[in-house]
């Protein structure tokens, strides 16, 4: 269902009126900042947006302070909580069986996770992308040089904005002992073909080892393990309409019993380390029931994963409408294409291969200078400069040495959009 709706819609379907409304109503902050001051807010990809719902259930259940590892009703209670985020992580990834990790952040879980299999699976190369987040990359090449091995790193497509999987898979042979690739670059938007990556990586070496970095895509396409069996995959709820101080991974069965930093009395594919915190998986439940919600005005089905692959696809294609509309404008506003004085990044074409990222210059001023124009308009922005860790590898192998990064989200309107490219025109036209 969701890759033929995907495929019959190249430039996206937007949410009815009604439905837009609805949808806003369910999030705090999305037309006003904390102290009521009107905004937009274009940089959901550093943090996204927090549903009402996800907020008011962190408070509740932080406010517990009872251990979950007791045996009387409000410990049992708590156990439940984090069996069914466990399960909705489950949901949102199509996984079955495997280990739920929960941490503190993302960024950490990755670094405990190349580990695992750096230090325990044998081979004389690790393989990686150019386009990693600094969790990914900075793991790969310390437990590469830690243990002697070579570090391979795939070369991006400047013409598309991702890795092109005959790039990756290249770089992939029998003594290959971790792949580890992004699912979607948080400079360009672009998606990875992780299907294909996955299969023709696994018919070079059956039994790799293969990390995902899900924590960008995660809130915008679907996820599927079952087309996509790797060995572990993070997220981060911040990013997913959820809360700070919470990440969740993944892990399959066998890469769950590698020997890693755990409590010597534990199972051996257990990985948390110290009590609980039971509220991030209430956010995690929280997010799969808004998705969920979305998708019963899309399909009429009881099964949780039905109804969540529903809902993500029309936020998929929702942002892709926005998406379009950035670029090639509406009835009300010029799209960023045809604007005078504005460039717009790896400009890929397909849409459909593309999250809702996109990367602007300006022929006048910097992309710095470009944020403080766009925040004196009351539009929040980030800027990409190659000074910064985050940025300086990736935007290099564009070519490119700063970009001003756009990144509304699904609760953002055409209204929104339309407003937004009025005042990067202004912006463009008053440039000195």
């Amino acid at each position: 269902m969701d890759s033929k709706l995907s495929s019959s819609h190249p430039n996206g379907l937007a949410f009815s009126d009604s439905l837009m409304r609805d949808v806003k109503s369910r999030f705090l902050q999305v037309d006003h900042d904390h102290h009521g001051r009107e905004r937009l807010y274009f940089d959901n990809a550093g943090g996204s947006f927090r549903l009402k719902a996800a907020a008011e259930r962190f408070a509740q259940v932080d406010a517990i302070p009872d251990n979950t590892e007791r045996i009387h009703a409000t410990a049992v209670e708590l156990q439940q909580i984090q069996a069914r985020g466990c399960a909705d992580l489950r949901t949102i990834l199509n996984a079955t069986g495997g280990s739920v990790y929960a941490s503190l952040t993302a960024s950490g879980a990755m670094f405990d996770m190349v580990r695992a299999v750096a230090e325990n699976v044998p081979g004389t190369n690790m393989v990686t992308t150019v386009l990693e987040h600094p969790s990914a990359f900075d793991a790969m090449s310390l437990y590469a040089q830690r243990l002697g091995r070579e570090l391979r790193v795939a070369k991006s497509n400047p013409v598309t904005g991702g890795v092109d999987v005959d790039e990756i898979v290249r770089l992939v042979d029998k003594d290959t002992c971790l792949l580890n690739v992004i699912h979607a670059s948080n400079i360009s938007g672009a998606k990875l073909d992780m299907e294909a990556i996955v299969r023709r990586a696994r018919e070079i070496k059956p039994d790799l080892y293969i990390l995902v970095d899900a924590v960008q895509h995660a809130p915008h396409g679907l996820i599927d393990l079952q087309k996509t069996p790797v060995d572990g995959i993070n997220l981060a709820p911040y990013k997913f309409f959820g809360c700070r101080g919470s990440g969740l991974s993944w892990m399959s069965d066998r890469a769950a019993v590698l020997p890693h930093h755990k409590l010597a009395g534990k199972k051996p594919d257990y990985w948390d380390l110290g009590s609980a915190s039971p509220w991030q998986f209430a956010v995690l439940t929280e997010i799969v029931d808004y998705v969920c919600w979305l998708g019963s005005h899309f399909a009429d089905a009881a099964d949780r994963r039905e109804l969540f692959v529903a809902g993500i696809t029309h936020i998929e294609l929702h942002e892709r409408a926005l998406l379009a509309a950035l670029l090639d404008g509406t009835a009300n506003a010029t799209g960023m294409r045809r604007m005078e004085g504005v460039n717009v990044f790896l400009d890929y074409e397909d849409l459909s291969k593309r999250d809702l990222i996109l990367g602007i210059g300006f022929d006048r001023i910097d992309c710095t200078q470009a944020v403080v124009e766009y925040a004196k308009r009351g539009v929040t922005v980030y800027e990409r400069v190659a000074s910064s860790i985050y940025s300086k590898r990736m935007l290099e192998s564009f070519g490119l040495t700063g970009t001003v990064r756009v990144s509304p989200l699904h609760c953002h309107s055409m209204a929104d959009i339309e407003k937004f490219l009025r005042i990067t025109r202004e912006i463009a036209r008053n440039a000195q």
